[in-house]
């Protein structure tokens, strides 16, 4: 699943170029022109993050996150013009998690964005056991996968080939690997057993197998489990 971003300004243009951007980058976007907005958002909605700009009309940044804070733990980047190490002290009293001085660039706020989701995922354990994957999330604990929030029925070959190109992170694995992985170090040359095996998965969870865009073939090499990061030097077939 998608990491949901929230992101607050009263600058409706700034809201849509960067709503554009984010979406381009693999994340899903709601946005809100002011601080109650932004507040019906976060319930409703349930963000996995938060973008706030400080200098807002009524409710400014610092009392938005203050009120956010009252309901939710959501990680929170403010956006600010303001450059002095006072207001940066006090985002962080705040339990602000980044702080971005405008301007700025939109590439920078989306890996600050990146940064702080991986780090509340090792501040939250149960959260590492999760892999979001697009549209596929695959829940290590259960041993449960699903796709589009539906439940996906896998056998337990198809689960742990799966598991092992979710963990590699969205790159590539060899074939040998894999078949060692699934099927141990007395198959590692049955390589055919792979292949069959992704056949099998790209029926599941592609939604045209024959141009899989989730499972993607390395040429000469393995398969890696797209993550949805540009990737050029690996090839889709």
């Amino acid at each position: 699943m998608q990491p949901k971003i929230m992101l607050v300004d009263d600058d409706s243009t700034l809201l849509k170029f960067l709503a554009e951007f984010l979406s381009e980058q693999s994340f899903q976007v709601v946005t809100a022109g002011n601080g109650q907005e932004a507040l019906r958002l976060a319930y409703h909605e349930q963000p996995s993050l938060a973008v706030l700009d400080v200098m807002m009309p009524g409710m400014d940044g610092w009392e938005l996150c203050s009120r956010l804070h009252e309901m939710t733990d959501l990680p929170i980047i403010l956006l600010t013009g303001k450059t002095s190490e006072a207001d940066k002290l006090r985002g962080f009293r705040l339990g602000v998690d980044d702080y971005i001085t405008k301007p700025f660039s939109f590439a920078e706020l989306a890996a600050r964005i990146q940064a702080v989701l991986n780090r509340v995922r090792l501040r939250n354990p149960a959260e590492v056991n999760i892999i979001p994957c697009g549209d596929l999330t695959i829940d290590l604990a259960k041993h449960e996968v699903r796709l589009a929030g539906k439940p996906l029925e896998l056998t337990p070959t198809e689960y742990h080939l799966l598991e092992v190109l979710a963990r590699s992170q969205g790159k590539a694995v060899a074939e040998t690997d894999l078949t060692r992985e699934v099927w141990g170090s007395l198959h590692s040359e049955e390589t055919n057993a792979v292949r069959r095996y992704i056949w099998l998965l790209r029926q599941k969870i592609e939604k045209d197998p024959a141009d899989p865009q989730m499972i993607v073939t390395v040429r000469g090499f393995g398969y890696r489990l797209d993550t949805g990061e540009a990737n050029p030097e690996q090839e889709k077939l």
